[in-house]
């Protein structure tokens, strides 16, 4: 089955980084087959920033994202710029902690930003967190294989960090009941 996620928010969020993630997490150990893109201009550091995985069990013949069945959107000039006109069908998991605005279609709200604070003490692994909820809500991919992703893909030094903020998005879904 085929599925388009997009992910925006700001650069420096991570935002590349986790569509690598999840695309590598598909074809490497859910034997999926999986594109990835991305969209970052001058304003990368700051400006809003996005990008975007196709995952399907087919080979994938059309490389770009026309409509997102899944968004990931961590900031409010993400939501702004690339999922303010979400499909009503289309699921968006948000950064509750820096989006303010909600989308028609199904969101799902994801402090992702403050637990990375205040729970992990590191701002910068609100992407992962993210990605754990988007896994647990959605299971775009397996948990094992977003697991063995970040690990592979994170710096040397940070996977018990990394791993500690997958495993809290899994958990504010799961303690939410907020499974799509």
């Amino acid at each position: 089955m085929r599925q388009e996620v997009r992910f925006s928010g700001f650069g420096g969020q991570g935002i590349i980084l986790s569509a690598v993630i999840l695309g590598r997490a598909a074809v490497m150990y859910d034997s999926k087959f999986a594109v990835q893109t991305q969209v970052y201009g001058p304003e990368a550091r700051g400006g809003a920033s996005m990008s975007a995985v196709i995952i399907d069990d087919e080979p994938i013949l059309f490389p770009k994202v026309t409509i997102p069945d899944i968004y990931v959107i961590m900031s409010q000039e993400g939501f702004e710029k690339y999922g303010a006109s979400a499909q009503e069908g289309a699921i968006m998991i948000i950064d509750s902690t820096l989006v303010h605005s909600r989308p028609a279609c199904t969101c799902i709200e994801v402090p992702a930003t403050k637990e990375a604070r205040e729970k992990l003490g590191r701002d910068i692994v609100a992407n992962i967190v993210m990605l754990g909820a988007l896994v647990a809500a959605t299971h775009v991919v397996s948990e094992s294989a977003i697991e063995r992703a970040i690990l592979d893909s994170v710096p040397k030094g940070t996977e018990k960090l990394n791993q500690s903020a997958m495993t809290r998005g899994f958990e504010l879904i799961k303690e939410r009941g907020q499974s799509a």
